[in-house]
């Protein structure tokens, strides 16, 4: 294996995280002024969030088939393609109905760079250092949501909303570039030849340790969702800040989710080399990443705004170290062959709870208040955990045949 192009591999792959998240932040930083010129209510607006995870739950499992039927390297080249083209057409939308069909074309289009992500990732990179090369890839969705509240809020208030849709979506094309440019032969790199497969899906649902990590991140995903298409509307109508405070002060939440990616990362594989096994390092830093989410069921009792993001932050720091080990654990616990496939289930997962949560979110908000969602997001990752220990067991790697006991792999 190339040591040096594996991080070059990975450098890109965390700056496509970046992009992702860059665009799918433009809808919820612009929210509050869509919402006063258009005449929105929550619930509207949550149906508008509900449409993009629509979208991404809709395309999980076709996408994942196609990044291990082509490999993620033309995969990506489609998917941003695609995403970037969604992203731009929003500067088009007038109605909820308008905005609503892009975000589901958006999500068609988001929905493969996780999947996508964690099989290059399996690919690439050993065992000790999957969890930190996912925290870095991972963390690439930070870096967009720490630019993009500045940087939207300038586009918007110096040139309008549809120029915040229209010029981050430029980004995305030039990304293929350097993506394109940089070849690898699968022949020349055994890891990447082995992971190749068209192994049968409906299998895999009946493993335990399948419907476990597909549980982990349906508890969890909402959570990020939440925080990344929500928060700029709390901060506007809870805390009264201006669109130009948001963009000040927004950010922080990120860098500390940033963070916490990383160090989650960082934590599990530091104990592996220094003698851990794989099963107790992980636990680890899931049960701590799980206890700082928590700190979210104390916003709403937060007598400042500044108290309140102090919370935020550190709950945002758990559920990103969460979201790290999490595609860590994926891929200890199985084969290269069918990453794509197994991470996309958990999409499915992820993205049927999200969906039903922000509709929730935004009912809620119109009908009582905040508190009940903070409590939500904090007690939510608990359940991932129980779904870790009870179902998911023991992290070890699962081989193919124990998956596939009839012998029969092949759609």
């Amino acid at each position: 294996m190339s040591p040096r192009l594996r991080w070059w591999i990975l450098l890109l792959l965390f700056l496509a995280m970046t992009i992702n998240l860059l665009d799918r932040q433009v809808l919820s930083l612009v929210a509050p002024v869509l919402r006063d010129q258009f005449h929105l209510s929550n619930t509207q607006l949550g149906v508008v969030f509900f449409s993009f995870l629509l979208g991404m739950t809709l395309g999980q499992i076709p996408v994942g088939m196609m990044h291990d039927r082509i490999g993620p390297r033309m995969g990506f080249c489609l998917i941003i393609s695609w995403w970037s083209a969604a992203n731009l057409l929003h500067s088009l939308a007038r109605s909820v109905l308008q905005f609503g069909l892009l975000r589901f074309m958006l999500g068609l289009g988001e929905c493969g760079v996780y999947s996508g992500g964690v099989k290059t990732i399996g690919q690439w990179f050993p065992v000790r250092e999957r969890a930190l090369a996912a925290g870095l890839f991972n963390s690439g969705s930070l870096l967009g949501a720490i630019i993009a509240p500045p940087l939207i809020v300038y586009l918007t208030t110096r040139l309008g909303w549809p120029y915040a849709f229209l010029l981050p979506s430029l980004t995305g094309l030039i990304w293929l570039w350097p993506w394109l440019a940089l070849r690898w032969n699968p022949r020349t790199e055994p890891m990447v030849a082995a992971a190749a497969g068209r192994e049968r899906v409906l299998p895999l649902l009946a493993m335990p340790a399948v419907w476990g990590v597909v549980l982990m991140r349906s508890f969890g995903g909402p959570v990020s969702h939440f925080y990344w298409n929500w928060l700029p509307e709390y901060l506007k109508r809870e805390r009264g800040m201006s669109l130009q405070q948001i963009g000040w002060w927004a950010w922080l939440p990120f860098l500390a989710g940033g963070l916490g990616n990383i160090g989650g990362g960082w934590l599990s594989s530091h104990l592996i080399r220094r003698g851990w096994s794989v099963n107790g390092a992980r636990k680890a830093a899931f049960f701590l990443a799980t206890a700082l989410c928590l700190a979210a069921v104390l916003v709403p009792a937060a007598h400042s705004a500044a108290s309140a993001m102090a919370l935020i932050c550190v709950a945002v720091m758990g559920i990103n170290a969460f979201a790290a080990n999490l595609m860590g654990i994926i891929a200890d616990l199985f084969p290269q062959r069918i990453l794509a496939k197994v991470s996309a289930l958990t999409g499915v997962g992820d993205g049927a709870m999200s969906m039903t949560m922000m509709l929730a979110t935004g009912v809620v908000l119109d009908r009582a208040s905040w508190a009940p969602v903070f409590i939500a997001a904090g007690l939510l990752p608990l359940l991932s955990l129980t779904s870790l220990l009870v179902l998911v067991g023991r992290v070890r790697p699962i081989p193919l045949g124990e998956i596939y006991r009839d012998g029969s792999h092949f759609a």
